[in-house]
């Protein structure tokens, strides 16, 4: 599938700021079921753009606008061509669970196993485990655990945004079994590790299929969850939408939680209020895309929704403050 991904990033401030440094992932990934054919960063004002690759290997562009401005304007436009993963067996045996707990399979993915940020054990997760016989789903093989585990969090809670922000606590989300994506990928993140399956946080794009049940809003960005199980390797799974994650899903980055990959994130001088607004567009290609893989740096934007204020003077930390949706 070739797909077109449009997301517009601005920040407006009351009063124009001294100087701002940002950084982004907003780069799709390269693998082998998923080809960038394009990517273009376009910042208004204009700003010498720099990269390198995270811990995770996620390709991070940053920048720095050293001059006052009222506005700040991130564009990034990609293609991608994507592939559906090859098909999963019905069931893995309960082997399984001992591969997992192979010091080979701890060590590579060590920052995987354990509980950081967001994705952490609390005592409204082990009520709601309890609540849904979860613990039950650990007599099962662990490719079925963590398929049924997606779909008992797709049942329990009501697709609903505004409810949550991007610095709530897994906490909000399970006392309201209401949220976003980023709500649900938090608390199968945090259950599986405590099971001892791998579990990282992807942050990417959707190709949104409402008439196909998805609930995601096709207007932000998305995640989802990956598992790694020895036999299978890395597994995509979409608590939000009940699905495997498939040719409709445009990883963008991986880490250990939201904080690890935000879509941006940077700090400002200045006591000026500021205001985000995000607009994310995917849709299909209208054309076979050949173009070599390029980066540049350009101008303007539009976008949508978002609101922050913080303490007056000095450098502000101003992250982006739309969810994953």
């Amino acid at each position: 599938m070739l797909l077109e991904v449009r997301h517009v990033t601005q920040y407006h401030y009351a009063e124009p700021v001294r100087e701002s440094v940002m950084e982004v992932w907003m780069q799709p990934q390269k693998g082998a079921r998923q080809r960038l054919v394009s990517f273009e960063l376009d910042l208004d004002p204009p700003a010498q753009l720099f990269s390198y690759a995270d811990a995770y290997g996620n390709a991070v562009y940053h920048f720095d606008v050293p001059q006052p401005h009222s506005r700040l304007n991130i564009t990034a436009r990609s293609a991608v061509e994507t592939q559906a993963p090859p098909p999963l067996p019905d069931q893995l045996d309960m082997g399984e669970w001992d591969r997992l707990k192979s010091d080979f399979v701890r060590g590579e993915n060590f920052d995987f196993l354990r509980h950081h940020g967001f994705a952490v054990e609390t005592p409204a997760l082990h009520d709601f485990v309890a609540e849904l016989g979860l613990e039950q789903l650990r007599a099962r093989d662990p490719l079925t655990a963590v398929r049924e585990l997606s779909e008992g969090i797709y049942g329990a809670f009501a697709y609903e945004p505004g409810v949550t922000d991007a610095e709530s606590p897994i906490d909000v989300s399970l006392g309201l079994r209401k949220g976003v994506c980023q709500d649900f990928s938090h608390v199968m993140i945090a259950i599986c590790r405590a099971w001892g399956i791998p579990a990282r946080y992807v942050s990417g794009y959707l190709f949104t299929d409402r008439k196909g049940g998805d609930r995601s809003d096709p207007d932000a960005t998305h995640a989802w969850v990956e598992v790694f199980l020895p036999s299978v390797r890395w597994i995509g799974l979409d608590p939000t939408n009940n699905v495997i994650a498939g040719e409709r899903h445009i990883a963008a980055a991986v880490g250990r939680d939201y904080n690890d990959v935000p879509p941006s994130r940077g700090v400002y001088k200045g006591e000026a209020e500021s205001q985000l607004a995000v607009g994310v567009s995917v849709r299909r290609a209208r054309a076979a895309l050949t173009e070599p893989e390029f980066i540049r740096v350009a101008q303007p934007a539009f976008a949508r929704n978002g609101r922050r204020r913080g303490p007056s003077g000095g450098l502000r930390y101003d992250q982006q403050q739309q969810q994953q949706q």
